[in-house]
């Protein structure tokens, strides 16, 4: 257990205090390094034990970073330490290891912020001069958790920017009693949100009821979101408790909220303020404690123009707004979801583990997904069930797109659209470098499909393509079957 002293670079005794907490020392350097050029006085610990002892017999700091997996204390008991002692102390906790739940635990537990690693020391230091005491209020800054999954997980997976800032805005509104609205076209995760806002809240042990405005008839929806009770209706033999009713203390989510009829929408606002309602054909008030939860794939302000969807509904399950991205505008996150999908699906379907090819993975991050990561996570299904080999091929993709995306657009001379649409994309994401890309991706999936052609045959493959063998070797490397 050591503590480190790195003095400020100003030596006045009014510098304001930073401690860095971190068993890895290179971190702890370049950080507190950063800092001390910023002006600040930094010491360093190596364990959250250090911390808490220097603690009991010095001053206490003005900020506190600290990381999250260290030896004996994590991060995140230093942290309930920390808040139980000085509450008023500001803590910034840091990882290379996150997910939703950890991110939503930090914000939980008290965390002014979460800084993902690797970090950028101008954004650290950014960040410390906005949470100190005496800096200036500054826009949200731009921090981004990175959220690695393990193989095989159901929960929302992403590792691009537009990802990262989501599974920060989760960790953040998890803890908030607010409603919120989540858009984004069909098939982008809706649900999924929602569950990870209610899975990360106080009301956890609590119900958590979804229900799909647009997939139960209009005559319909009245029951099941409020009930009824028995002779309400032809049919209504006994009372029906609704949904707002299975969610009480817990969460409802109400998906495609634009589909919801107009008079529903105005029974609807009224539970969201006042918390109370009758069941069809009932007379008694029912009071209901629920945080809604709202999602739609429309624009609900066009709906409202056009008068199909009330203002004030609006205003209401619109006070945090989550927009989420289409698959097609965080493409590289399609490997990381293809290969996740496809051990959950081997596994639920009791078939021996699969991988995609490097050239199927290539094509699977080419494909725009016009049914984003529902028609992902389907053609991964096919793909477990129907591929006969324990190899993805690009003849098995193109199978499981059924359109032949993958390979007829090949077949019939239209690559060179798809490459195109391609480079659009990329460059919309600000990708450089994309002529290199495009060779190696280019050369690489010409190999790999002339060496399933061929068998693993090398120089076959070669002659077939009209290159040397040499350039076969060069650009797959030695570890593919040898022939010919």
């Amino acid at each position: 257990m050591s503590i480190e002293r790195v003095p400020a670079a100003a030596s006045s005794a009014d510098a304001q205090r930073i401690w860095v907490v971190d068993d890895d020392r290179s971190v702890r350097f370049v950080l507190a390094t950063a800092l001390r050029d910023a002006g600040y006085a930094v010491d360093g610990f190596d364990s959250a034990a250090a911390a808490l002892q220097a603690l009991a017999s010095r001053e206490v700091p003005d900020l506190l970073f600290t990381d999250v997996r260290m030896p004996g204390d994590d991060g995140l008991v230093l942290l309930d330490k920390l808040k139980a002692s000085h509450p008023q102390l500001p803590v910034i906790v840091m990882s290379a290891y996150t997910d939703v739940a950890s991110t939503a635990g930090a914000f939980r537990g008290g965390a002014h912020e979460f800084l993902s690693k690797p970090f950028d020391l101008d954004d650290a230091v950014a960040l410390a001069v906005r949470t100190l005491p005496n800096a200036e209020t500054a826009a949200t800054d731009a921090v981004e958790a990175e959220i690695p999954q393990a193989a095989g997980s159901t929960e929302l997976i992403g590792d691009t920017p537009a990802m990262r800032a989501l599974f920060r805005a989760i960790g953040r509104l998890a803890q908030a009693p607010l409603s919120v609205l989540i858009t984004g076209e069909t098939g982008t995760g809706k649900e999924l949100v929602a569950h990870a806002l209610h899975n990360e809240s106080p009301r956890s042990r609590k119900p958590f009821v979804a229900l799909n405005t647009a997939a139960i008839p209009a005559e319909l929806l009245e029951s099941e979101l409020f009930g009824h009770e028995a002779g309400a209706f032809t049919g209504a033999q006994r009372r029906h408790i609704g949904r707002f009713e299975q969610a009480d203390g817990g969460t409802l989510f109400l998906d495609e909220i634009g589909d919801m009829p107009l008079p529903l929408q105005t029974r609807l606002l009224r539970v969201l303020a006042e918390g109370e309602f009758f069941r069809v054909g009932g007379r008694e008030l029912i009071q209901v404690d629920v945080r809604v939860i709202a999602a739609t794939h429309q624009h609900l302000e066009a709906l409202v123009a056009e008068g199909r969807f009330r203002a004030d509904l609006l205003h209401r399950l619109d006070v945090v707004r989550l927009q989420l991205p289409p698959l097609r505008e965080r493409l590289a996150d399609v490997p990381q979801l293809a290969e996740n999908f496809l051990a959950v699906a081997t596994r639920k379907l009791d078939t021996l583990p699969k991988r995609f090819s490097p050239a199927a993975l290539d094509a699977l991050q080419a494909y725009p997904w016009p049914g984003n990561v529902r028609e992902l996570e389907n053609v991964c299904w096919r793909l477990a069930a129907l591929a006969p080999g324990d190899i993805i091929t690009m003849a098995d993709l193109d199978d499981a797109l059924g359109r032949g995306a993958a390979v007829a657009a090949t077949a019939t001379g239209e690559w060179d659209a798809a490459l195109a649409e391609w480079a659009r994309l990329q460059l919309a994401q600000g990708a450089e470098g994309l002529h290199a890309q495009a060779r190696e991706r280019f050369d690489r999936a010409l190999l790999e499909v002339a060496l399933e052609f061929t068998h693993g045959h090398r120089a076959e493959a070669a002659a077939r393509l009209g290159v040397g063998r040499n350039t076969v070797t060069r650009k797959l490397g030695p570890g593919r079957k040898r022939g010919g």
